[in-house]
């Protein structure tokens, strides 16, 4: 009872969820099923092969849980169905166990039954990279196999060195083994013998060696556990098929040149294998087939086919492939039965269907049977006016039928006269034909009962046939008449009604011909975006100490350039100005000397990050950082500001460590407050030709480290400026020493410490 119950759980656990293609799911049920009773666990079995076929592992551990129960006539059934399409070694190896089990007790006719199922498995999987366990059992099965006669020794002896010489030349896990054992053999049997053979098969060994290990590179990138599921997108799927993708390139390629007929049976070994796993994907099914019917197999290439759509039914892909191999062999009634499955009952069936079929009814029955089924497909609810252009155009182009043509298109506009669409279609129609009258009606008739918002193409088109075929009052008033249908549409309709030069340049162009440079057409469109956005309302506010929104209006977009009208500009239509608002949750830097106040009344908690990086910058810079204002979008390069900001004249020894001074929060200061006296540098120019030899001296030293590449780190830059600070006090110390000052002529003038114009002097 307890059984009865955990079935149904666990079919429900499987069965419930959204996903057919659970592979956790499956794994729960397929390990619930190893718990129970065989005749309980069919049902899960069952189910889990009727979502994943092709899974080797599901079918072997299914017969396992058979063979278990010697339930011999449901393990035959069972091999029976997965063995062909599951071309998995584990799984034939199990076959091969049941084949011995089963024989065991029949004597000679069991043997052979043996040895035709070890000859079965080798010719389907004897290809394997993995295969060489195999072969090997093959081999000491043979070798354990008694022989009564000297005949038969001598027969046995020649079968084992018959798969000997087959399992060496594979290139498989075990190749180098099977080599050395095959060496073992033929010196055993006969050592004048073996000379000759071993020397024979060494290049065909070798050869099989080295493609080996090229192999075993495409076989390592495969997941030989994965469930087939249907493609969607994941790393994991597209790493997958790929790794099979090489593989068959590289088992296309032959790399071991063997003859055709073995290399072929390789390819499809791996395309074989490759759909175990690659089920659910139409273009490997569709490679596959197209491969058979390039090697000049269109039979094994049909099969194929029928067994991919059996996979994937509703792949219209497939299904139109098929049909075309069948045609393309001549087989009209095997195509026109794919063709009509496509249809089914023809009240489901798309257009793309309706108007295949209609070719293809055209191509192998004629004229009359293709406007018979049109007249019969134009009935079906699902016929849209895509049936109506081609067999149109069909009928144009094909039957040279102009009347049936426009009386084909006059029919369909009593049913799409909707369709923007339709109506270009029969515009272009009419314009083959030269009919310049029917084609205004046409576009009146449409146009008269098209909503405005759908009209927008048709008066394009309109406009467009106009300026080509019309003279110019017909093309004048035909522009009019678009700009006001367009003005209702929009809410600065009236700028619109106004001419401007676009206009010009849209009657007097030609294809990909102008009648202004790149440059002028440029010009022209930024005066548009202009004229259109000059009236529009800044929503965002301007900043607290910033500039006045009367200012920022309108972002500043050169008139005159000259850079190539190739460029391809940003979307400034969805340019706003920037206004910087309250960002909560940003801390202030604590930083001796610095304000705990970010600008624009800016505070909060949390933003440590922030704080390490201000607590390394010497305090004069990070009081500079801590007012600059917030920043919306892209960021500036850090390491370049500090540099530029390095070489700006801020006095580094401003600021006390005695004494932290409270700096103000605010804007921050302007570069001439802080790049130092103006005087200074006029006296510094004054007395540069009076510095002496020694001085001189001195400052080419201190230039030479001044000029070397600035630095990209924090450390670093505090460490060189702490130095530069301590040669100024220095200099400033012997000045006074010498008895000399700025009164009496003597100067001492501070740059910025990383551009080279720090110095001093003395009189």
């Amino acid at each position: 009872m307890a059984s009865e119950a955990a079935q149904p759980n666990s079919l429900s656990l499987y069965d419930g969820n959204a996903d057919k293609f659970n592979v956790e799911a499956a794994e729960k049920l397929a390990n619930e099923a190893l718990r129970l009773p065989i005749s309980d666990a069919v049902p899960l079995y069952e189910h889990l092969l009727a979502t994943f076929p092709t899974s080797a592992k599901y079918w072997k551990q299914y017969v396992e849980a058979l063979m278990a129960g010697n339930n011999d006539e449901a393990t035959k059934q069972v091999f029976s169905r997965c063995l062909l399409n599951c071309l998995q070694v584990p799984l034939w190896r199990c076959y091969i166990r049941f084949i011995r089990k089963v024989n065991d007790k029949k004597g000679i006719e069991g043997q052979e039954e043996t040895k035709k199922a070890f000859e079965f498995m080798l010719n389907y999987v004897g290809a394997d990279i993995a295969s060489g366990p195999v072969w090997m059992e093959y081999i000491a099965y043979l070798k354990s196999l008694p022989a009564q006669t000297t005949l038969e020794e001598s027969q046995r002896m020649t079968t084992i060195r018959k798969i000997y010489q087959r399992a060496i030349v594979m290139p498989t896990h075990h190749v180098e083994q099977l080599w050395r054992d095959y060496e073992n053999f033929e010196n055993s049997v006969s050592r004048a013998l073996a000379k000759g053979l071993v020397t024979e098969y060494q290049p065909k060994y070798n050869s099989a060696r080295a493609v080996y290990r090229e192999r075993k590179k495409y076989v390592d990138e495969i997941d030989w556990n994965m469930l087939t599921v249907p493609p969607s997108g994941t790393p994991k799927e597209e790493m997958q098929w790929v790794a099979w993708k090489k593989l068959l390139s590289f088992e296309k390629g032959n790399p071991q040149r063997i003859d055709n007929a073995s290399a072929n049976k390789r390819i499809t070994f791996a395309y074989e294998q490759c759909l175990m796993y690659l089920y659910h994907y139409p273009d490997i099914w569709y490679d596959y087939a197209m491969w058979h019917a390039i090697n000049g197999s269109q039979d094994s290439a049909i099969k194929v086919f029928q067994r991919a759509l059996k996979a994937l039914p509703d792949s219209e892909m497939l299904k139109y492939a098929y049909a075309e191999l069948e045609e393309t062999r001549g087989a009209a009634q095997a195509a026109k039965k794919v063709y009509e499955s496509l249809l089914g009952d023809g009240v489901n069936a798309t257009a793309l269907s309706h108007i295949q079929f209609i070719r293809f009814i055209r191509r192998t029955e004629g004229v009359e049977a293709a406007r018979k089924y049109f007249l019969d497909a134009r009935k079906s609810p699902n016929c849209t006016y895509h049936v109506y252009v081609a067999y149109a155009m069909m009928a144009f182009c094909l039957d040279k039928d102009a009347k049936l043509a426009h009386n084909i298109f006059e029919a369909g506009l009593k049913r799409f006269m909707h369709e923007p669409s339709y109506i270009l279609e029969y515009a272009d129609f009419l314009c083959r034909l030269n009919d310049d009258r029917n084609i205004r009606a046409l576009f009146e008739r449409a146009l008269s009962s098209l909503p405005p918002d759908e009209s927008v193409e048709v008066w394009k088109r309109f406009t467009q046939f106009e300026q080509t075929y019309g003279d110019l009052t017909s093309m004048l008033k035909v522009e009019q008449r678009r700009k006001e249908a367009l003005c209702r549409m929009t809410e600065n309709g009236e700028s619109i009604l106004e001419n401007s030069l676009q206009d010009v340049i849209s009657r007097y162009s030609f294809m990909d011909l102008w009648p202004c440079s790149t440059k002028d057409l440029d010009h022209l469109s930024r005066q548009e975006w202009l004229f259109k956005n000059v009236n529009k309302k800044i929503e965002n506010p301007a900043p607290v100490n910033g500039p006045s929104s009367a200012d920022r209006t309108i972002p500043d977009i050169p008139i005159n350039s000259n850079i190539s009208g190739k460029i391809v500009y940003p979307d400034v239509s969805r340019m706003v100005i920037y206004g910087p608002g309250q960002k909560p949750g940003i801390t202030t830097p604590m930083v001796s000397g610095v304000s705990s106040t970010l600008p624009n009344g800016i505070s909060g908690g949390g933003a440590t990050a922030i704080n390490d990086t201000l607590k390394s910058l010497p305090p004069t810079l990070a009081v500079f950082v801590s007012n600059l204002p917030a920043v919306e979008g892209p960021s500036p390069d850090v390491d370049f500001v500090i540099s530029i900001c390095l070489q700006s004249n801020i006095p580094s020894a401003s600021v006390k460590p005695s004494a932290p001074q409270q700096l103000p929060s605010g804007p921050a200061p302007s570069t001439s407050d802080v790049s130092g006296s103006s005087k200074l540098r006029q006296t510094r120019d004054r007395q540069t030709g009076k510095r002496k030899g020694t001085e001189r001296q001195d400052d080419d030293d201190t230039s030479t480290i001044q000029s070397q590449p600035l630095p990209k780190d924090a450390f670093k830059i505090r460490q060189l400026q702490k130095a530069l600070a301590t040669n100024s006090r220095a200099g400033g110390a012997s000045s006074r020493t010498g008895g000399t000052s700025s009164r009496t002529g003597g100067s001492a003038s501070y740059g910025s410490g990383f551009s080279g114009d720090f110095s001093g002097s003395s009189g």
